[in-house]
């Protein structure tokens, strides 16, 4: 399978680019990046954009962030949801990177997993967008769409990364997540996929077992 081909037809088909794809494209620092990622856990692209433009405003370092006052974070990162908890986390990833790191954004792996709200998606966008690091970031549109695709048959993100390394070159793993987000939020969509205007229609296994699973599960839990 030629997955450059593939990648290009759905590029093709999409609009604007997702705000880490925005800060990649303008070489934004490091720490901007990360803080930004784990801002983006279970939020709209929109909202994390609009917070980081805000937080980034008030703060321009890892030593502002870790001293600033935990209410204050607290009111920034408001509408990204779970606003306490991410608010703690930035601060003490900040102080760790400012104390630790000497303000410099690890380019490793197993250091960056390590930090407080980095779990492997994190880690690996931060290699990804902040480096151009080969990596493969599974969020939520990466693993739905690789399943329904029929590239993978994963039940967990962690699975669907390692699933996609055997099968995609190693120098278009970047493009994954960039592209992905984009195709999950315009056209393959989770419950209502535009397939009229699919760029991939004529190769899609139409893979919706993930889906039936998830509602099966929520139906029973109603009962």
């Amino acid at each position: 399978m030629n997955y450059q081909e593939i990648f290009d037809k759905i590029e093709d088909k999409l609009d604007g680019n997702p705000h880490l794809d925005d800060l990649a494209r303008k070489k934004t620092d490091p720490f901007k990046i990360l803080i930004s990622t784990i801002l983006s856990a279970r939020t709209r692209d929109t909202n994390t954009r609009k917070v980081t433009i805000r937080l980034f405003k008030e703060f321009n370092s890892p030593k502002e962030i870790s001293e600033a006052d935990i209410e204050l974070l607290e009111e920034l990162v408001y509408e990204t949801g779970f606003f306490r908890q991410k608010a703690k986390r930035i601060k003490e990833t900040s102080k760790i990177i400012h104390e630790k790191y000497d303000n410099k954004v690890p380019r490793d792996f197993k250091k960056l997993i390590e930090l407080p709200g980095v779990g492997r998606k994190t880690a690996n966008c931060t290699l990804a967008y902040a480096f151009n690091i080969p990596a493969i970031c599974v969020d939520t549109h990466v693993h739905r769409i690789s399943n329904r695709l029929g590239w993978v048959r994963t039940k967990k993100p962690k699975d669907t990364e390692k699933a996609l390394k055997e099968i995609i070159p190693k120098e278009l793993w970047v493009r994954i997540n960039r592209l992905f987000v984009r195709f999950g939020q315009q056209i393959c969509l989770p419950n209502h996929p535009k397939h009229e205007i699919c760029p991939v229609e004529d190769i899609c296994a139409k893979d919706f077992s993930m889906e039936q699973d998830r509602k099966a599960k929520k139906k029973k839990k109603q009962k």
